[in-house]
């Protein structure tokens, strides 16, 4: 029997694989990297079995909570430049205010 010489990359994380030469070829070079490609297709298998849209944004609860809290910085603001212009603020506040507003509104754009 011949030993296989070719080399082969990991399909996970692309490190070269050790291959025996018996049976069928080695697709992983660790069973961590097998278990991580596993995982992953799991995920995108049960991901395709929703009612998910293909365009939907999927977020942890973390990330939407930190969203959520951004955007209500925005939004406070906003009502404070609102409030300012109401009752006459003179063009420094304004702009300082409108720079609060700006790195509100950055910082919730930033969240990708």
């Amino acid at each position: 029997m011949t030993r296989r010489t070719r080399r082969q990359p990991c399909r996970w994380c692309g490190r070269d694989v050790t291959d025996t030469g018996r049976g069928r070829r080695r697709q992983y070079c660790r069973q961590a990297c097998r278990q991580r490609a596993y995982e992953q297709r799991a995920l995108i298998t049960g991901a395709k079995s929703t009612s998910l849209s293909p365009d939907a944004v999927v977020l942890s609860a973390t990330e939407a909570a930190d969203l959520a809290d951004r955007v209500y910085q925005v939004r406070c603001a906003a009502e404070d430049v609102a409030t300012a212009l109401d009752e006459g603020a003179g063009p420094s506040e304004l702009r300082h205010l409108c720079a609060v507003l700006i790195r509100a509104a950055r910082a919730a754009d930033g969240w990708r």
